[in-house]
Formats: C-alpha cells, sequence, structure tokens
C-alpha cells in the first residue's frame, strides 16, 4: 500500500513549487483521511487557493502527471471565494470529511449549516430511488445513493449529538434500528457483497419517505 505520509510529503513539496504562496489550504478525504485505505483505494486531496482560474487547471494537472500514483489521484482544487460562496449544506460535509494537512478551514464553522445538509440529502436520494426504480434500474446508481445515505447519517447524528462520526463501524452502534439497517446495507453494497435490487431500493426509498 501507498506510504501517504511519503506521498503528501512530495505533494505539498510539489505544490510549493507550484503556487507558492498562493496555497490557503490542503487536505485529505476519503479513505485515506480517514486511516481505513487498502491498496486499491483512490487518494482524495483537497486544495484551495487564494483563487483559482482555468490555467490553475492545466497547471495542477501538469504537476500531478509529475507525481507517482497519478492514477489514483481525484479529489478536489478550488479557490476561496469559491469555497465560501459554497452550499452551506454541501460545506458541512466538506468540512467534517476532510482532514487537514496544511493551513485550517475553522473559517467556515460559522456557516455550516447541518439542517439543510440533511433536508437537501433526504430529498435528493428520496427523487434518484424512484427515478431508479422506474427507469435506470442501476446498481451502480444504488450503491451511490447508498453511499449518499451514509453521508445523511452521520449528518443526523451531529443533529442530535453535536458528534461527527467518521468511522462507519462507529456511526452504526449510535445509529437508530432503522438507521443502522440503511448503514449496513451501504456497508454490504461498497463490500461487493450480493444484493437484492429491489429489495434494498424499496427500503432506502422508505427510509427516505419517512423523513417528510
Amino acid at each position: 500500500m501507498i506510504n501517504i505520509s511519503e506521498w503528501l510529503k512530495d505533494f505539498l513539496n510539489a505544490l510549493d513549487e507550484t503556487f507558492s504562496d498562493r496555497v490557503w489550504f490542503v487536505g485529505l478525504q476519503g479513505s485515506y483521511g480517514r486511516g481505513e485505505a487498502t491498496d486499491s483505494s483512490d487518494i482524495d486531496t483537497v486544495v484551495i487557493l487564494d483563487e483559482f482560474n482555468t490555467e490553475d487547471i492545466v497547471t495542477y494537472d501538469k504537476m500531478l502527471n509529475r507525481l507517482e500514483h497519478r492514477e489514483l489521484v481525484c479529489g478536489f482544487i478550488s479557490g476561496k471565494k469559491e469555497i465560501y460562496n459554497w452550499e452551506t449544506a454541501d460545506l458541512f460535509q466538506f468540512y467534517y470529511d476532510t482532514k487537514a494537512i496544511k493551513g485550517s478551514l475553522d473559517e467556515l464553522k460559522p456557516v455550516l449549516d447541518v439542517d439543510r445538509a440533511v433536508k437537501i440529502g433526504v430529498c435528493n436520494i428520496y427523487h434518484g430511488c424512484v427515478h431508479n426504480m422506474l427507469h435506470e434500474k442501476s446498481e451502480e446508481i444504488l450503491k451511490s445513493l447508498y453511499k449518499s445515505a451514509s453521508f445523511v447519517l452521520q449528518a443526523m447524528l451531529f443533529k442530535r449529538t453535536g458528534k461527527y462520526i467518521s468511522f462507519l463501524t462507529e456511526l452504526a452502534e449510535l445509529l437508530s434500528p432503522d438507521e443502522k439497517i440503511i448503514l449496513e446495507n451501504f456497508l454490504k453494497i461498497k463490500n461487493g457483497e450480493k444484493t437484492d435490487f429491489d429489495s434494498m431500493s424499496r427500503k432506502l426509498f422508505e427510509w427516505s419517505r419517512s423523513y417528510f
């Protein structure tokens, strides 16, 4: 598996050489951010510059192409102004799912909106389930909807307790029985277990419907 500490050193050096003092924040998301990475895990980086334009996309791409494991690098790059004007529901998940490597996102805390994160998340899952059950009938879309549900469950628990739980196995122990079923279904799909599309779609739809 990749030595993420060594890789991040090279990544930070490359950012410094490429963008110098324009780098406001660097973070890590996903399985490497949570310490749950496997050999096939993507490297979900977050880079926020003082400002960001089209040429910066080209420059950043060239920078990444010089690094080892380029094929695994994904993630997010933006300007500071764009982050401050981002949808506050999305910022909630973004803030709590990002491990700071350089700088801090704490300036964003006053605008995070957990209520909106839950409401928009549930609405999207509700409509996504209906569309997928009627038209696409896609296992991949169902997997994506369950992944979204896991984020909503994190937000719901935060709303109740003020605690954000990154590890899904730990999260499962703190959920209601109905919520726990949703999370367990997501973990089954995530781990590649054989699933029943119809029953799992129904369960997710009924769970999202119960919110209204």
